[in-house]
């Protein structure tokens, strides 16, 4: 194992036992739900958006560390930011992940998203990195209709 894999791996299990942004949120804040069946993996997605900016999010995940550092990496990447800026990073993580080559090279601000890159080398355990992400891009869309 290479010193990037354990470093990677170190950044998963950080993510994984210490998440970033768990937790719920009420009033007016989104609230989007996601599983995959094959899994077990769920997860519910809260998203405050004012105007144009994601101006906070909160995950509760169950299941796998993957699907759980993903979601904690993916809030930190969009925090703060606007929704089109969150839909590209939301577009280039999943490029990355989809991508067969190996040199998915991500912009600065998202060098930890890759760590995750090692799980391309399980098919089966990319939709536990993706489930975050394709339940933000449903939050964002529901935020959307609700702002209408």
């Amino acid at each position: 194992m290479s010193l990037a894999d354990d470093l990677y791996r170190e950044t998963i299990l950080d993510h994984y036992h210490h998440p970033r942004n768990r937790g719920e949120l009420g009033g007016t804040a989104v609230k989007v739900e996601g599983v995959n069946p094959l899994c077990g993996d769920e997860l519910i997605l809260y998203l405050e958006v004012q105007g144009d900016k994601i101006t906070d999010v909160k995950l509760q995940a169950k299941g796998c560390s993957i699907n759980t550092a993903s979601g904690s990496m993916m809030s930190e990447a969009v925090l703060g930011h606007s929704i089109e800026e969150a839909k590209k990073t939301i577009e280039t993580f999943k490029n990355m992940m989809m991508s067969k080559s190996a040199d998915g090279v991500l912009p600065e601000e998202m060098e930890d998203l890759e760590a995750l890159q090692g799980v391309r080398k399980y098919p089966v355990r990319i939709k536990c990195a993706l489930l975050p992400w394709n339940t933000l891009l449903e939050g964002i869309e529901e935020s959307n209709n609700k702002s209408k």
